[in-house]
């Protein structure tokens, strides 16, 4: 990484777009057409980009970077990851909105109080985002980022809480101790930990 302290992941270059240089972007940003308001995006290698125009196109941007000019130099990017430094991202966010890089590494409890591990990061695969949770009380547990799986977002303590039903890792824990329970501690036809619908957005 560059010399960013604290990094946040702002979007992924795709596939060029036409002849000249533009390149077609996902981004994570609230508006997509924001991007250009970040100043310079980071590069993992320590290249650093400008957005000098960007327009939209669906559910993407596509853009155009100084010192791009054509088709293969856009072709070049493709699957690189954008960052910016997190202190010139604004402090203030609406109502039930959080970024990630203040998600990960935050404690997670259930609803009993009872530790689970820390959020390691967070996934989406297309139906909202997953909070992926490392720690010896659920280590690779996938909790669906909704309201009702996660009910608690304290960022001034740094703690997450969750609802272990409405997460599905009520069943995970039954099943636990059955294993616990049986010979060797292994039940082959346990399920793997994680929820069955991690469909929706917090």
């Amino acid at each position: 990484m560059t010399s960013l302290k604290n990094p946040v992941l702002m979007a992924v270059i795709g596939a060029a777009h036409g002849i000249k240089g533009e390149v077609r972007v996902k981004t994570f940003t609230g508006d997509p057409m924001a991007l250009a308001n970040y100043g310079a995006l980071h590069a993992r290698d320590g290249r650093s980009f400008e957005v000098i125009d960007l327009r939209p196109q669906g559910n993407i941007v596509v853009i155009r970077l100084k010192g791009i000019g054509d088709r293969s130099a856009a072709e070049a990017l493709n699957g690189i990851e954008l960052f910016v430094e997190r202190a010139t991202l604004p402090d203030e966010l609406g109502e039930e909105e959080f970024y990630h890089a203040d998600l990960i590494g935050m404690d997670v409890f259930d609803e009993h109080g009872h530790k689970l591990g820390k959020v390691g990061a967070i996934q989406n695969f297309g139906a909202g985002d997953i909070l992926e949770i490392e720690g010896t009380g659920a280590t690779g547990a996938l909790v669906p980022f909704t309201r009702a799986a996660v009910p608690v977002v304290d960022i001034a303590l740094r703690t997450i809480r969750i609802d272990s039903m409405a997460a599905g890792l009520a069943e995970d824990a039954a099943d636990q101790r059955q294993a616990d329970a049986q010979p060797g501690g292994f039940d082959a036809g346990r399920r793997p930990r994680g929820p069955r619908d991690a469909g929706g957005n917090r």
